[in-house]
């Protein structure tokens, strides 16, 4: 039986990972080398991470920088950032690409918070089934019914905790979203 409430708690933090990586995703403002990490650049007919092509950096909360590791890619970095649709103006100087990050808007803002607020709810409906499927299991066993009714519990404390941590992933983007 307390392999099925750790398969649960397993199948609930790969859940809030996987929060957390989305709302990396999510950007706030404020330049992060994380924005390009969807950015696929065509490096000799292979579509290919920007990362393994080039160093990017953030010399200013406003400013990144892609320096390509072959002078050759600056093209097609330029691009592949313009493909992606980030919203971004990249400027290629030469040497490297200089990519201004536009200060947000009130009603961008906004939307940015939903966006976050609807990963948040997508993380705890994926927590509640695996809660769902751990309750289920347990039910199926052959168990006493005081045995299961303290895995059930266990299995409910496990889930306010991690509905708790994703409340609070939420609270913090939001918080960084808005700050100005």
């Amino acid at each position: 039986m307390k392999f099925i409430v750790d398969s649960a708690e397993e199948r609930m933090l790969l859940a809030l990972q996987h929060l957390n990586k989305e709302m990396l995703n999510i950007r706030a403002g404020k330049a992060n080398p994380i924005m390009l990490s969807g950015v696929k650049v065509d490096y000799y007919g292979t579509p290919t991470p920007i990362s393994q092509v080039a160093n990017i950096n953030s010399p200013d909360g406003r400013t990144l920088s892609v320096q390509p590791w072959e002078k050759s890619m600056l093209m097609e970095i330029e691009k592949a950032i313009l493909v992606a649709n980030l919203g971004f103006n990249p400027m290629n100087n030469g040497e490297s690409i200089i990519i201004n990050i536009p200060v947000l808007t009130e009603e961008r803002r906004k939307e940015l918070v939903k966006l976050a607020k609807a990963e948040v709810e997508n993380a705890k409906i994926s927590i509640r089934t695996s809660r769902k499927d751990a309750n289920t299991e347990i039910k199926n066993s052959e168990a006493s019914e005081d045995l299961q009714k303290n895995f059930e519990i266990d299995i409910q404390n496990i889930t306010d905790q991690y509905i708790s941590k994703a409340d609070e992933t939420f609270s913090l983007k939001e918080k960084e979203i808005l700050t100005v």
